[in-house]
């Protein structure tokens, strides 16, 4: 415990606490029985890693997403995916300048630093392929020219699970992308009566300009430097590459994990570690991760799903099957 202890005073931590809290109080301002979604989307932010947000109509997906935009100071977009949706209403296009008879490139709504993507398994395949490039390397190439997205940038995609129709399954290599998938439940009685009492104080519309920035992008940069510095034992290590080798040699999973996932794991156990003031990672780090990193990256396989099994279910397996470091 003495160690720890002097392990623990290497970094100040204060500032990646101070504004994790921050966030969140303002997203709280308005958003109200979804504490779990509100703590991992902020733990997103502070990783610069894009997040899949599903869940029922109604439920503030789209509404939580906004709120954290309106916490940075940064540009915001927000794009509606539809079927009849093209890579160039995304990522912009070449316009012709009479004027000066060249090509000019005109920026689509991707060049944004918070880009929301609403209904974002509406659109097809060719305009979610156009979204690869923008979300792995932060770029776009348009007639053979590349131009670079500014940072940070983060992408908040929504899906509905129930409503197929005129809808398109996400590419695994889409989803392998996204840090983060969060399911959005409804909220229990309690919290749906203080979301009327809120509407009958304030009005039928919600008043995001109540919501004030708690970062911009210096401090971002600031925090994500000492986020960097928080330790991780080779044992945490082990623990992380047993997690992730286990989804690929599992009877219940027919695809596993990816690399990916595993350094998107590390990642953000990291920042949990820090806004919990640790600048080390512990095995419950670790844990608490697993769910949100892994469920959208693994594919059941056929028989199990038949029989019931859900891809949180086959994780929690593996997560009392991995022997824990002390």
């Amino acid at each position: 415990m003495e160690n720890e202890d002097l392990f623990e005073s290497r970094v100040d931590l204060t500032e990646v606490a101070t504004t994790f809290n921050a966030i969140q109080t303002e997203i709280n301002k308005v958003v109200l029985g979804q504490q779990k979604i509100v703590e991992q989307l902020s733990i997103a932010l502070l990783s610069e890693g894009h997040v899949l947000i599903e869940g029922l109509p109604g439920v503030a997906k789209t509404l939580t997403a906004k709120c954290l935009a309106k916490t940075v100071d940064s540009d915001f977009s927000r794009i509606q995916f539809t079927p009849d949706l093209m890579p160039s209403d995304v990522i912009g296009t070449m316009i012709y300048n009479p004027k000066t008879s060249e090509f000019n490139f005109k920026q689509g709504p991707i060049h944004s630093n918070i880009v929301l993507i609403d209904e974002i398994n509406r659109a097809p395949a060719k305009t979610q392929a156009a979204l690869f490039e923008c979300m792995e390397e932060r770029q776009v190439t348009v007639d053979g020219k590349t131009h670079a997205l500014s940072a940070p940038f983060i992408v908040i995609g929504t899906q509905n699970p129930v409503d197929h129709e005129g809808t398109y399954r996400l590419p695994e290599a889409q989803l392998d992308r996204f840090m983060f998938k969060l399911v959005v439940d409804y909220p229990t009685i309690e919290h749906e009566q203080k979301i009327l009492e809120l509407h009958q104080n304030i009005g039928h519309r919600l008043d995001l300009l109540d919501i004030k920035k708690a970062v911009n992008f210096k401090q971002l940069e600031s925090i994500q430097k000492t986020i960097s510095k928080v330790k991780v034992k080779p044992e945490i290590l082990a623990y992380i590459a047993s997690i992730i080798h286990e989804t690929r040699n599992n009877p219940n999973i027919y695809l596993g994990a990816s690399p990916r996932a595993s350094l998107c794991l590390l990642q953000t156990s990291k920042v949990l570690a820090a806004v919990s003031g640790r600048d080390f990672v512990i095995p419950d780090d670790v844990k608490e991760m697993i769910i949100p990193v892994i469920n959208h990256r693994i594919v059941l396989n056929p028989e199990k799903e038949m029989e019931g099994m859900t891809n949180q279910g086959a994780l929690k397996f593996i997560v009392d099957k991995v022997t824990v470091p002390s």
